[in-house]
């Protein structure tokens, strides 16, 4: 068996697309997607999993700790050789989204027609814009089938419109943390870009050539490390408070400058207007939907009212409840509680 060292994978990859339309009309007129591969492609291009991120996230989602990412990939224990999904078994695929700030097209990105960022000029888009983008990736590699797409939280969102848009193209999907709809609405969305403009520097939206806006992103990454469980996972390991607190800011202070505060804007505009609700029935693949007790962005009340539209709709779907204390974070942080019900769907999705 080979070690992760030793594992044919590729980070930090580029796929390029011209002329690409928008559902919401227009066109980009090149789109770069940055995505990591994992393991070899079956000479069938059949053996492939899509693996999508959240939110304010990457595509490195598996891979030991290094210098540029302390904390190793996010399903780190999940994907690699001998793992749930396992790399000498299947050719993984982690696509960074279109919109994000790591490596793929957005609103950082040079607009061709000035030679500046696109800055809040760049064109809303949509989860159908996202997924159309990775099916073309998909595409180019070679990937004739999908045996499933799992993602967390906005990754989440991605695979249930992977099931309705291209519902013949996978096996299945692994959603959690997430919903097949939305959350937040257009108060979200103000709140956002409030706290956004209150920046001196903000400039409207064009805060490039002012040093950006790192206090106002700290605060608002320092906020979100915190709902989303950060403090309960690292308290496992720094049990001071004070101590804890600098190591969260140092996170929050890193991505601060990685992340552009546009982004945050246009992916929260293709999240509050995404709704597959009204599209189940068209979902061929099966569905693991996962939850975690303590996720206060997707609470396990959701599962109830979920679960029963699924089954209305004809879609065959299991439910597991995640008994951690890791909150948003627990499919990665406590993989090793639902790994065997991911090692169960997978094999029923082989069979």
């Amino acid at each position: 068996m080979t070690t992760f060292a030793e594992l044919n994978a590729a980070t930090d990859r580029r796929f390029t697309a011209r002329n690409f339309a928008l559902e919401g009309g227009g066109v980009l007129p090149e789109i770069t997607l940055a995505f990591d591969t994992y393991g070899r492609l079956a000479t069938d291009g059949a053996n492939a999993i899509l693996v999508t991120h959240g939110y304010t996230g990457s595509h490195r989602a598996a891979g030991p700790p290094t210098t540029a990412n302390p904390a190793g990939g996010w399903w780190k224990g999940l994907i690699g050789p001998g793992l749930t999904i396992d790399t000498d078994r299947y050719f993984v695929v982690s696509s960074n989204m279109l919109g994000s700030s790591y490596g793929s097209t957005g609103p950082a990105s040079v607009n061709p027609a000035t030679g500046k960022p696109y800055g809040p000029d760049f064109p809303d888009i949509t989860l159908g814009d996202i997924v159309r983008a990775q099916r073309l990736m998909l595409d180019d590699l070679g990937v004739r089938h999908l045996i499933a797409v799992a993602g967390q939280s906005f990754g989440g969102f991605q695979a249930f419109q992977w099931a309705i848009a291209y519902p013949d193209f996978m096996d299945g999907i692994v959603a959690t943390v997430t919903a097949p709809k939305g959350h937040g609405g257009e108060a979200s969305l103000k709140a956002l870009t409030a706290q956004l403009a209150a920046d001196p520097n903000w400039n409207g939206g064009w805060p490039y050539d002012r040093g950006g806006i790192p206090a106002t992103m700290t605060a608002l990454r320092m906020d979100t490390l915190r709902r989303y469980g950060n403090n309960e996972i690292l308290a496992v390991t720094i049990p001071d408070p004070a101590a804890r607190e600098a190591r969260l800011r140092e996170m929050a202070e890193r991505w601060a400058r990685e992340f552009d505060p546009n982004s945050l804007v246009t992916l929260r505009k293709a999240m509050i207007r995404f709704d597959a609700e009204r599209d189940l029935a068209k979902i061929r693949a099966r569905i693991l939907y996962v939850l975690s007790r303590t996720d206060v962005l997707f609470p396990p009340s959701l599962a109830p009212d979920v679960m029963a539209k699924l089954a209305a709709a004809g879609v065959d779907a299991t439910y597991v409840a995640l008994d951690s204390d890791f909150g948003h974070l627990a499919s990665g942080a406590d993989c090793a509680k639902w790994a065997p019900a991911l090692q169960a769907f997978l094999d029923r999705l082989a069979r």
